[in-house]
């Protein structure tokens, strides 16, 4: 067995969620590729870039974003996005955003991923994919260097046509001199173009005008994807390329000490080499199945698990036992917010009500496996192919795993199957150093894919967390004050803490904080329980348990003062005329308010919840009806009313919520990751059951345009549906369950 000793995997910390963009620098970098006009317009992430106007310096390296449009002679367009595409739609929104402004149809563009550097840095000398942050960081930017560029062809065909630049105008890829009868295409003008220095100003368009911005534009991946052609980190196939298959070790923090039937293993069909990895060991084979096949054959001794810490999991840690560390710490937690004078509340309070919540480990549970292609070239630099959410940082990482030099690491980012969080650098659940230490060790490319079980074993998990909830009430039942604690470790802390710089991790907090209800007395509390285990973001992050620990206490503190709990967030957001209309859209939207329990066409007994939630940037309101069979939860219809301020596509805003909707659903229903003995026992979906179609609701979604900032989309549709599902359940079973999943409980009518 050869042995790749290991080596330091030091994760590259990250930012906090950045600035929004508001606007452009007022410099561009241009350059020339293959004879095409390629225009990178750089826009600054910090709000004074609004005050310093045409005088505002060109950004430095690491803290710009230059989007790169290619206009070839032939007239094509190709855009290098600083965004991955993951099914978020990213490729089109940017497409739409920037043809608007180009006056160019969308369905022209062909959309990649830019690979690491500089010019695509969103914040501190990295970008990121996520946190439904990419349209809106973009959507000024990208409309400027459309109009940025069309401007400049405009200015080629004046000069090319002999003709006053206020005398032409632009259709769909070609400029048009009226007046003459003339027109000239975008791909002939891009030399000339090239060679004019982009203006300070450019005007944008008036809303009243957008052909594009705002409308259902067609998905520009949706042939692909629908007919096998589009390309994913696990359909990379190199010449001469090996492929390897992992077993890693039963504990994390373990190490393989041994091979006890290495020789065997190596006699087998196809297999190439066995090597020892940190925390695992690899058979290297010339196709996956039968390296697939030696990895399970394997029998490995593995050092014994080490003391309780962190990225270091006991042979005694168990779920169970996390939770009740969570539940028995008792330090005094850190104010994340503060509101009035809480103590003095609780001192009149007519009524207090007290309640705690707890929710579990989630895997992502994608169905696209964990795998990388990794190469070196012969002069040394390395090419690799990862699926990822910053490739500045997996650049990073990927250099002191091969101990070259960042700017020898070639980064490829394909489409991600899937987000949901997965795709960011958590340690040892990622598998591309594993690629990069193998193809070093073999000297040819090594694609190494994880089996399903090894993904369910390795996958970076959703923290478990818990909350405590006390409210005092008013004589007249309102709420006057609110004390919370959030106790747990975050992805943000964990892994963006240097940069983060604040004791308090917003990833626990969100979701308990800043809630819109006019509460006068408030506290929220934050204490820090590290985990053991390898946690992660998942998708909505914090707000994936938070707005259900905040939403179902909210509906107990309705029940203590005599209050409908859709009543009682009406009166609570009386001063906030966004959150009124949200609520009455969706009230609207599922044909009018009805707690139930009633009776329902087919003669099921249902009752609908509602919830609220800000998540991202963005304001949403849900209302699920509900209904009890056989002591399941079944979940009947889901009303979304989503606002986020602006909107480029509401088709892919509506399936965007449907998706989150439904993975949020799953969750609420059903998903749980359980430890015990320090080991994982879902290895597979037989154990770690997921929404089937059987339980798939309607969904219905209402998009309310407020004229607010651009908030998320991605991630705000899956925070509310918990809540809302779970406060619809209390009403039919008089039951307040207040820990998912709900397959936990069987469920029988009040």
């Amino acid at each position: 067995m050869n042995d790749l000793t290991p080596v330091s995997l030091k994760a590259e910390r990250g930012a906090s969620e950045p600035e929004p963009v508001r606007n452009l620098s007022r410099r561009g970098i241009l350059g020339v590729a293959a004879g095409a006009l390629a225009l990178g317009v750089g826009f600054r992430t910090q709000a004074r870039a609004q005050e310093e106007g045409a005088a505002a310096i060109a950004p430095k390296p690491g803290t710009r974003v230059a989007a790169f449009l290619e206009i070839r002679p032939n007239g094509d367009v190709r855009l290098l996005s600083p965004f991955v595409e993951g099914g978020q739609g990213i490729n089109t929104g940017l497409a739409q955003t920037i043809g608007e402004e180009l006056d160019l149809d969308p369905a022209r563009f062909a959309v990649e991923c830019a690979p690491p550097g500089p010019d695509y840095a969103v914040v501190n000398g990295l970008r990121m994919t996520g946190g439904s942050f990419s349209t809106r960081s973009s959507y000024d930017a990208m409309r400027r260097l459309g109009a940025t560029a069309r401007e400049m062809l405009l200015r080629a065909a004046a000069a090319k046509l002999a003709v006053p630049q206020d005398s032409l105008t632009t259709d769909d890829g070609r400029v048009i001199h009226a007046a003459s009868g003339r027109s000239v295409g975008y791909g002939e003008l891009a030399a000339a173009a090239l060679a004019l220095r982009p203006r300070d100003e450019v005007s944008l368009k008036d809303p009243k005008d957008f052909r594009w911005i705002g409308k259902p534009v067609p998905r520009l991946d949706m042939r692909d994807k629908s007919t096998g052609r589009a390309v994913y980190a696990i359909d990379i196939r190199l010449d001469g390329m090996l492929h390897a298959a992992v077993q890693h070790a039963p504990h994390l923090g373990t190490e393989p000490v041994g091979i006890r039937n290495e020789a065997e293993v190596k006699a087998m069909p196809g297999i190439h080499a066995i090597h020892r990895l940190p925390g695992a060991v690899a058979v290297v084979a010339d196709s996956w199945w039968r390296a697939r096949k030696g990895a399970e054959a394997l029998t490995v001794t593995w050092t014994e698990p080490a003391q309780e810490g962190i990225a270091t999991v006991s042979a005694s840690f168990s779920s169970a036992g996390m939770l009740a560390a969570l539940k028995g710490a008792t330090e005094k937690g850190l104010p994340a917010e503060q509101e009035g004078d809480v103590a003095a509340a609780f001192s009149r309070a007519a009524r207090t009500v007290e309640a705690a919540y707890d929710a579990p480990y989630l895997a992502h549970a994608q169905l696209e496996p964990p795998s990388a292609v990794a190469r070196f070239t012969d002069d040394g630099s390395l090419d690799l192919w990862l699926p990822n959410q910053m490739p500045e940082l997996f650049q990073q990482v990927a250099a002191k795993t091969a101990g070259i030099a960042p700017e020898k690491v070639r980064i490829h980012s394909p489409m991600l199957g899937g987000f949901f969080g997965r795709h960011f650098y958590y340690g040892p659940a990622n598998p591309f150093p594993q690629a990069i230490l193998l193809a070093k060790a073999v000297g040819r490319p090594v694609r190494v894919l994880w089996s399903r079980e090894e993904e369910f074993g390795m996958d970076a998990v959703r923290p478990l967390s818990f909350a405590r909830f006390k409210a005092a009430l008013g004589p007249d039942g309102m709420p006057i004050a609110l004390q919370t604690t959030a106790v747990g470790e975050g992805p943000i802390g964990r892994w963006f803490g240097a940069l983060f710089k604040s004791p308090i991790d917003s990833s626990v907090v969100e979701g308990l904080d800043q809630k819109p209800y006019a509460i006068p007395n408030r506290r929220l509390d934050y204490v820090k329980v590290a985990h053991p285990v390898t946690i992660a973001f998942w998708r909505s992050v914090g707000h994936s348990m938070n707005d259900f620990f905040y939403e179902s206490f909210l509906d107990e503190i309705a029940e203590a003062g005599g209050k409908d709990p859709f009543a009682l967030r009406l009166a609570l957001v009386q001063e906030s005329p966004r959150h009124r209309t949200l609520l009455q859209t969706v009230a609207d939207l599922a044909g009018g308010w009805k707690r139930g329990p009633f009776t329902a066409e087919d003669g099921t007994r249902r009752a609908r919840g509602v919830s609220m939630a800000s998540p991202f940037g963005s304001e949403t309101a849900t209302i699920a009806e509900v209904s009890l069979k056989d002591g399941e939860a079944r979940v009947h219809d889901l009303w979304i009313a989503i606002d986020p301020g602006r909107v480029v596509n509401p088709a892919i805003v509506k399936r965007q919520v449907e998706s989150a909707a439904a993975l949020g659903l799953s969750s609420t229903l059903l998903e749980q990751v359980v430890y015990e003995g320090g080991k994982r026992q879902a290895r597979n979906f037989d154990a770690y059951p997921i929404l089937d179609r059987a339980r798939m609701p309607l969904v219905h979604v209402g998009i309310v345009e407020s004229g607010a900032p651009m908030g998320g989309i991605g991630e705000p549709g899956l925070p509310g549906v918990p809540p809302a599902v779970v406060n619809a359940v209390a009403v039919l079973s008089g039951q307040r369950l207040r820990s998912l999943p709900l397959a936990k409980a069987r469920l029988s009518g009040a």
